[in-house]
């Protein structure tokens, strides 16, 4: 059975539950990994965490419905491994990974949805998470990539991992000129859009209007030569990658012009 197969069942509780584990079970296999569920639908998190419980060294510490529970209880768990959704009901998964993974920076996040677009892909990736996982795995699948991001990895499903390769192959470099001609406060924009922040927190970040911050983009958009948030994101991280700078880093314009150097 895939989780695609799976029937949404929308009545849920956003309390915390805690994942049952036979007793004898518990006694007789060492436990290595824990793992967090955030998923909205009741139905879904029951079978993921069934699956994860099967695996002798995984154990479900804990399901969570929303990201405010997740946020109020999952610093104090620290599980290994966090399986987060994107759409949630109060706020975007993605959001949520990344205000956690400052206060958990061990934990390895793995986003399991249904949207493979390259939008949400790059912005979770840049938000802090090790993996992508389309909700059409298997529980074989599931496994592979748990053990997968627990020794270090970052599991993809198969046609995520195709997007992330023709992404990059179809996206060139800045040149240095195009990179001069981002502004200090284009630059800002653009390091907040790379950390995976909406427009809205943007502004608020910034101290400038929603409208202003919808200007900046537009004129990033037009210098780098591209056309959405990924493809901008995309244009940026080989700086970053090039600097070994952290996304929260300064990065100057003189700095764009010598990492092309």
């Amino acid at each position: 059975m895939t989780l695609r197969n799976t029937p949404c069942r929308r009545a849920l509780s956003s309390e915390q539950t805690t994942c049952q584990v036979p007793t004898d079970r518990l006694r007789s296999v060492p436990i290595d990994v824990s793992v967090a569920i955030v998923e909205d639908d009741a139905a879904t998190r029951d079978i993921l965490a069934n699956w994860i419980n099967e695996v002798p060294g995984f154990r479900c510490i804990g399901q969570y419905g929303d990201v405010a529970s997740t946020l109020a209880s999952l610093p104090a768990q620290a599980p290994d491994v966090a399986l987060v959704d994107i759409n949630l009901p109060d706020l975007s998964g993605i959001e949520c990974v990344r205000q956690l993974k400052p206060k958990l920076p061990q934990t390895q996040f793995v986003m399991v949805t249904v949207y493979g677009d390259t939008e949400h892909i790059f912005e979770a990736l840049a938000a802090g998470a090790s993996g992508y996982l389309l909700k059409r795995l298997t529980r074989d699948h599931l496994v592979t990539a748990l053990r997968e991001v627990h020794g270090g990895g970052s599991p993809m499903s198969s046609s995520i991992a195709r997007k992330v390769v023709q992404f990059f192959r179809s996206t060139r470099l800045p040149a240095p000129t195009e990179l001069e001609s981002l502004s200090p406060r284009e630059l800002d924009v653009l390091r907040l859009l790379a950390e995976g922040y909406v427009n809205k927190e943007i502004a608020d970040r910034l101290s400038l209007s929603a409208p202003t911050i919808a200007t900046y983009i537009r004129r990033i958009y037009e210098k780098l030569h591209v056309h959405s948030r990924a493809a901008a994101i995309g244009r940026f991280s080989p700086l970053l990658r090039s600097k070994g700078a952290g996304l929260g880093g300064q990065i100057s314009p003189t700095d764009l012009h010598r990492s092309e150097d």
